[in-house]
């Protein structure tokens, strides 16, 4: 098998694996629980990740990655409406294509606690979030924490509810604009294609 289709099988692994880790939380998740979602045997999955903690530290491992790949991509646009839609559009996607890490890099923010448990700590993923957002997190207004929270909240449901493929995609204007106007930035002349420039 070569290394680039064992990576993604992995990373589809990982990404399922997080669905149900965000859904049930990691006190509550078998290996047995993540091997029946993601549709191997106990024993299969375990030829893939050693051990429950390998999975984990795989996950968060995975996640610090999508993490910065994520910061990268709005890196340089300033603090402000126009940064906060396209943080929108790049969540997005990134939730249309692994909804399950985009859940557990979310939730944290949202329940005070990390679906990983230790394995990635609540710090690292809320941080990630804020920073998306160039927002610290203790010097954000009462305001924008709550439509922020409302905004991420919807998305993250949205992509554990994990819709058909054709559905998520014509999803993706909706989303973007309803999370956009969560944050309080409703732009009635312009049209969705406009979130998307």
């Amino acid at each position: 098998m070569s290394t680039r289709f064992r990576q993604q099988i992995d990373d589809s692994i990982l990404d399922r694996a997080a669905a149900v880790l965000a859904r049930q939380g990691e006190a509550k998740t078998s290996v047995q629980d993540i091997a029946d979602a993601v549709g191997l045997s106990k024993a299969g999955l375990l030829h893939h990740f050693s051990s429950k903690d390998a999975l984990h530290r795989a996950l968060s491992d995975r996640l610090d990655q999508l993490g910065d790949a994520l910061l990268e991509q709005v890196r340089d646009l300033p603090a402000g409406p126009d940064r906060d839609r396209e943080v929108v559009a790049v969540l997005v996607d990134a939730a249309l294509g692994h909804p399950g890490l985009v859940a557990v890099m979310l939730l944290p923010a949202l329940r005070g606690e990390s679906p990983l448990g230790g394995h990635a700590p609540i710090e690292m993923t809320t941080d990630v979030v804020f920073r998306l957002f160039d927002d610290a997190s203790t010097a954000a207004s009462a305001d924008r924490h709550v439509r922020l929270s409302v905004a991420l909240a919807g998305l993250a449901v949205l992509s554990l509810a994990t819709p058909d493929e054709a559905r998520t995609t014509a999803w993706r204007r909706s989303l973007i604009t309803t999370c956009s106007d969560a944050l309080g930035h409703r732009r009635p002349s312009a049209s969705v294609d406009d979130l998307e420039a």
